[in-house]
């Protein structure tokens, strides 16, 4: 089979097409043929070998195949496998955070970390969705315990988790504030904020106040600006790494981090929500596998809305 490999930590021209032999899938795991893979910014700290990443991966897995957003078909099942079957269509984020070797045409995966895939979307939608679906899914509703009329704060709305988190928060019927840049503004109404705050003209602080729930996907100057929004007693909610609970103290708030797992019960509810017509992933780029090497660095800009996505079967 054709994947992308790294040989070593580098920039995006370490990324490498080659031949190798597919994967068998163990009791418990299916093998998929992968139709479509999304990069996700995990993916590019990964390839540069970012400290905590490097420390878990270490040079023992080179060549290393990237990646853990998938969608596609099941090909085989393995021993003890009963809610699959061959020919099923399939999405999810298998193993992580260990390696999943998503950027390849066939991916084995533990079943119950895969979900049928949603029916009124193609497999470059579904792949779009797992990774981010999922962390908007936890920090929302597993760590904010976000709830109908309650008010949100969306940082980088337009973004990957960003443009997922605000479907998901009007779904449940809170009320969704979203940061951007001005470019964004038509699109994130379009899917649902609002009270749209475009960064570049006013600090988010002088125009939000009262806010149940902050999801911080940015960290730095805007998480420190971001507790003097909520009320007392709300709750913000990283995706980023732990909020200094001493500042939540101070605030008489709550901090809250989430790593994100895979799940196959939460996917089979976000693909519910798909075919509702209440969640609709938006992909800025596709690429072919080939091209995994722009494809990362289109993410690398920052400014990227929604997912890109790599195109890897028919």
């Amino acid at each position: 089979m054709k994947a992308v490999q790294i040989h070593q930590y580098g920039e995006p021209a370490v990324l490498q097409l080659d031949e190798i032999a597919p994967p068998e899938p163990a009791a418990g795991e299916v093998l998929v043929r992968v139709h479509a893979a999304a990069v996700n910014p995990v993916d590019l700290k990964t390839r540069t070998g970012t400290a905590g990443l490097a420390a878990r991966y270490g040079t023992d897995n080179f060549p290393m195949i990237l990646g853990w957003d998938i969608s596609g078909v099941i090909e085989q099942i393995g021993a003890d496998v009963s809610a699959f079957q061959p020919g099923d269509a399939v999405y999810g984020m298998p193993r992580f955070p260990e390696l999943a070797a998503a950027y390849a045409e066939y991916v084995t995966a533990p079943a119950g970390e895969l979900a049928h895939k949603p029916a009124s979307i193609d497999h470059l939608q579904a792949a779009a969705l797992p990774l981010v679906a999922l962390t908007a899914w936890q920090a929302l509703f597993e760590a904010a315990g976000l709830e109908a009329g309650q008010k949100i704060l969306v940082h980088a709305a337009a973004g990957g988790v960003g443009h997922i988190a605000v479907q998901l928060a009007r779904w449940k019927g809170a009320f969704v504030v979203g940061t951007a840049s001005g470019r964004n503004a038509e699109f994130l109404a379009e899917i649902g904020v609002d009270q749209f705050v475009d960064y570049e003209k006013r600090p988010f602080e002088e125009l939000v106040s009262d806010v149940d729930v902050v999801l911080d996907t940015l960290r730095g100057e805007v998480r420190e600006r971001s507790w003097q929004v909520l009320k007392p007693g709300g709750i913000m909610v990283s995706i980023l790494g732990p909020p200094p609970a001493e500042t939540a103290a101070q605030y008489g708030v709550q901090a809250a981090n989430i790593l994100v797992y895979p799940q196959g019960e939460q996917l089979a509810q976000i693909a519910a929500r798909v075919d509702e017509g209440k969640l609709k992933p938006h992909i800025d780029a596709v690429y072919p596998l080939a091209e995994a090497a722009q494809a990362h660095t289109h993410v690398a800009s920052g400014h990227t809305r929604g997912k890109v996505v790599l195109k890897v079967g028919s």
